[in-house]
């Protein structure tokens, strides 16, 4: 079957994918691939907000002067402007597209945040993802331009030197089709990795189906480096229930006076941080992973009953009735808690137009490592990174010059056959989850990570030969993703030798100077 042809390919459906393909839709033929719905996605789930310098008293120079604060001393300080004075124009830009944005007083309504200075979270109640991506999903749906490929999974980027030719760039992928269970060949000069994260590589995560790691896994093997993966931010508030899967506590419950608490009612987090319940991310989350061992909790509780309901109603109704639903009253009670691994700070590295080191490969949102988030991602910069980062890649790509193109041959699978057992790719995805969150979760020692490198290394030869010798499904591709990506949150773990915002170390408790952003290269062949 010939390739599909297009002049940009875009491989998730996101926000940062899909501002992509709006940016580019006027002068390129541009497909969106996506492996699930286009809805499927992490940025479908976010709920607090995007951050944006809009209310008077605030300024460009607080929000980023927060953001470093946050990093760790890590934050790549030019990534961090272009963000943060870009995020006006991008907040902008989507009320021009109609989303609904909270409003107050015949303004926007702005929250605050842990770790941010002032008020300048722009949401949409509790769901600003789910209603940023409904208005943006109506409006590619109806852009000429723009073709969906919905079910589609990434296979592999294909690269000059892997066609026999001299140049490195990057000039198309493989996707399987869930429909057709074929793998198909799509073609194209320039390509977008915008396909999120990998927080189900952990046991316990906030993060959908789809946060596998599929772009960080293919742009390594497609020769780029990556960087700070082993800055996994863990949120402090995962609701605890046996009925709720990966049902997010929003951080701003906590901006809006929320307070921790032990089963006894004790207030927790004044006695770990002077910022208490409004301390960073990466400190609550410590804070409560030290209190439940401490304690032998399986939970904490997060208190907001001290509010008036009308007031829970009006900024929390999806936390409300999602409680409700597994009967909290978060009116007159408690939300039990836990954290859950949410973000992955590390990832592609990535220029300030996206651009990766292997030509015509761009990536962006999570799948990137810009260096705005640093060791930490400060709380509700990443919607806003991953428009502006859309919109610069945007701009890269129109003012590129349009190399050949080169042919791709069809995908071969003539020498493999059906599965026989299935139940290997189960059994290892579940082994990996589990050691990931023993081994590689909120404390680490180099005794955890030593044997987390060697089951790793174990499940990589049992899936390579899998994949080898049988038709590649879904769920094997994902498998053999995660087990990449763990890899490199394990190496790069174990190349810091310091504790340093999400990374925390038993080994090394201190922070080491001076220190520099991790980076791994992947070898030739």
């Amino acid at each position: 079957m010939a390739s599909q042809d297009f002049d940009v390919l875009i491989v998730g459906s996101g926000l940062a994918g899909l501002s992509a393909a709006l940016h580019l839709a006027p002068t390129h033929r541009v497909a969106v691939l996506t492996k699930r719905a286009l809805n499927d996605g992490s940025s479908a789930w976010a709920q607090g907000g995007i951050a944006a310098v809009l209310a008077a008293g605030d300024s460009f120079d607080a929000h980023v002067e927060d953001t470093l604060v946050a990093g760790a001393g890590l934050c790549d300080p030019e990534a961090t402007r272009l963000v943060v004075e870009g995020a006006p124009q991008a907040i902008g830009w989507l009320r021009e597209l109609g989303v609904p944005f909270s409003e107050e007083d015949g303004g926007l309504h702005l929250t605050r945040e842990g770790g941010h200075s002032q008020r300048r979270i722009v949401h949409a109640t509790d769901a600003t993802g789910a209603a940023v991506q409904q208005v943006l999903i109506e409006r590619v749906r109806r852009t000429p331009n723009i073709t969906l490929f919905e079910h589609h999974t990434l296979v592999d980027l294909v690269t000059g030197p892997k066609l026999g030719l001299a140049d490195p760039a990057c000039v198309g992928l493989y996707a399987l089709d869930d429909a057709t269970d074929e793998v198909l060949a799509f073609r194209a000069p320039h390509t977008i990795l915008a396909t999120g994260g990998a927080g189900k590589v952990y046991l316990y995560t906030t993060n959908p189906d789809t946060a596998t790691g599929d772009g960080i896994a293919a742009a390594w093997r497609a020769g780029c480096r990556v960087s700070n993966m082993e800055f996994i931010q863990f949120h402090p508030t995962c609701l605890y229930h046996p009925h709720a899967k990966s049902f997010l506590i929003s951080e701003a419950v906590r901006g809006e006076g929320g307070l921790l608490k032990l089963p006894d009612g004790t207030r927790f987090m004044p006695t770990h941080d002077a910022r208490a319940e409004l301390a960073p991310r990466d400190v609550v989350a410590r804070a409560i992973d030290f209190e439940m061992k401490k304690h032998g909790l399986d939970c904490v509780y997060l208190d907001i009953s001290h509010q008036p309901a009308a007031f829970l109603q009006e900024h929390f109704p999806n936390i409300l009735a999602r409680c409700a639903e597994l009967g909290i009253d978060i009116t007159r009670e408690p939300i039990p808690v836990v954290p859950a691994a949410h973000y992955t700070c590390g990832g592609v590295l990535s220029d300030l137009a996206g651009r990766t080191d292997v030509p015509g490969l761009y990536a962006i949102g999570e799948t990137a490592c810009t260096g705005l988030h640093g060791a930490n991602r400060l709380a509700s910069n990443s919607l806003v990174e991953c428009m502006v980062f859309a919109r610069a890649a945007a701009d890269a790509i129109a003012g590129a010059p349009v190399p050949a193109r080169a042919e791709l041959p069809a995908w071969d699978d003539s020498r493999v056959t059906d599965a026989d057992e299935a139940v290997v790719i189960s059994h290892n995805w579940d082994e990996l989850r589990r050691f990931m969150w023993d081994y590689v979760g909120i404390v680490r020692t180099n005794k955890r990570l030593e044997r987390a490198s060697h089951r790793i290394a174990l499940l990589q030869a049992e899936i390579q030969e899998f994949y080898a010798n049988f038709h590649v499904t879904r769920d094997l591709l994902e498998l053999r993703n995660l087990v990449q990506v763990a890899e490199l949150i394990v190496r790069s773990a174990q190349a810091r030798h310091e504790s340093r915002g999400l990374h925390f170390s038993r080994d090394y408790p201190s922070l080491a100077e001076p220190t520099a952003p991790t980076v791994l290269t992947p070898t030739a062949g």
